[in-house]
């Protein structure tokens, strides 16, 4: 099998079927009925499966990657699904880190063309079941599944977990979900099993009663992880973020102040799985969280890619995570603030640039997918909050204007799309050592 089979597998899965990360809610089948009938013929690979379930607005896909790392310390075989990827498709399904081969991909899909034909599925719901059947041909231990949109309608609801996870509620996709953090909790917790143990991140007045309420009619035992663990940030080394948690201190790789929430939600997810007879030494997880990245390959989440002039980038997207992540960037020692920033269409652009420092020079572009804003207009949106800056018709041109622009000890930041930093990170394939 040569690298142009697979190219050509995947020309196919993205010209053939819908896909929500370029077309948007057209392409969102808010029906589980395709990925079940898709699961039968494939003779139900998803029951084959060990699984932890994990929505949430902001954190789904770091406190996935966290518990994974941490399984795959404890000695387990460990699968993990994410999305989107951000430079390959085969970044999507991982076993202890390591993608899904091309060859299998090509061979999948080939397999499977005339299911595909006759159901007709969308993207995520085929990868989601892709997953499934890897996941369960490969004998893995355990599996982390990240929810892709919602919770009660998304093609991974078809699982029986052993733990549901919510990490925080925020308003994101509310054409979708609900205009209110009541109604997108109501959709989040459509994860929740009958008798399965749930976790939610986050508490909040509007939430709170809403997963008590759909816990309670699923006899769910529930915890708030905000009622065990405040994880406090403490000093620590530039490789890694060090927190404070009940006493005990842990060493993160994934940085960003944002990830003390997401913290505790892992901590007690592992306090479940352990009541649940999963044996997790407490070694496994210091060690899982100071090797996340290592272990899944984890990337965009405050992410340096160089210094002098440094280069942060951060996948952060909507409302809640923007304001999560800026203040932290502001805080960064500085001359000059220069930041690229590109969005898509189905966003709240004006409160999301409303959060936007206006001392800062800005380099507007339009991330490369068929749902990206273009850049004048968002130029023209931001102008109206006060931001001033200057076009690029793609992030890297964004970036050589910032790279010429900056002195030394300025820092560029790049962000407002996961697309954007999807751009920027072609030019960084590896993580790096900075």
């Amino acid at each position: 099998m040569s690298h142009t089979d697979y190219k050509q597998t995947l020309d196919y899965l993205f010209n053939k079927l819908p896909v929500y990360q370029h077309q948007g809610t057209p392409a969102a089948n808010l029906d589980l009925s395709t990925t079940r009938e898709l699961c039968w013929d494939l003779g139900m690979p998803q029951w084959k499966l060990n699984t932890v379930h994990v929505a949430g607005t902001n954190g789904k896909g770091s406190v996935s990657s966290m518990l994974a790392s941490i399984f795959q310390e404890a000695g387990f075989r460990v699968g993990l699904f994410t999305s989107p990827h951000l430079g390959d498709f085969r970044e999507r399904i991982r076993i202890n880190g390591q993608p899904i081969s091309e060859a299998e991909v090509v061979e999948w899909v080939d397999c499977y063309k005339l299911p595909i034909e006759r159901l007709k599925p969308t993207f995520f719901e085929l990868t989601t079941v892709m997953a499934f059947e890897y996941f369960a041909d490969q004998e893995v231990d355990i599996c982390l599944f990240e929810v892709g949109l919602g919770g009660r309608l998304d093609a991974t609801n078809v699982l029986k977990p052993e733990l549901s996870v919510v990490t925080g509620i925020g308003l994101d996709h509310t054409h979708i979900l609900g205009e209110t953090l009541a109604e997108i909790a109501g959709e989040k917790a459509g994860i929740f099993k009958k008798y399965t143990p749930a976790v939610v991140g986050r508490r909040h007045p509007e939430t709170d009663p809403v997963f008590v309420k759909i816990a309670d009619e699923l006899e769910a035992d529930l915890h708030f992880a905000a009622d065990q663990y405040i994880a406090t940030p403490v000093p620590g080394s530039d490789l890694y973020q060090t927190w404070e948690v009940n006493g005990q201190t842990y060493e993160l790789d994934l940085m960003g102040r944002f990830q003390g929430e997401n913290l505790a939600t892992v901590l007690q997810s592992v306090e479940a799985l352990r009541t649940d007879g999963w044996d997790i030494p407490e070694e496994a997880v210091l060690n899982g969280l100071r090797n996340v990245v290592r272990n899944t390959g984890m990337r965009g989440r405050m992410e340096r890619l160089q210094s002098q002039p440094t280069v942060l980038c951060d996948v952060g997207h909507n409302l809640d995570g923007i304001r999560a992540t800026i203040p932290q960037v502001k805080a960064l020692p500085s001359e000059q603030l220069h930041i690229i920033w590109g969005m898509v269409e189905e966003k709240d652009h004006q409160s999301i640039l409303a959060e936007l420092p206006s001392e800062a020079t800005y380099y507007f572009t339009q991330p490369q997918n068929p749902r990206g804003l273009a850049a004048e207009k968002l130029a023209s949106l931001a102008s109206e909050v006060g931001l001033k800056g200057s076009v690029f018709a793609d992030t890297q041109r964004a970036l050589n204007a910032a790279l010429e622009a900056a002195q030394p000890q300025d820092l560029i930041f790049v962000g407002g799309s996961t697309f954007t930093v999807a751009d920027l990170l072609i030019l960084w394939p590896e993580r790096q050592a900075v």
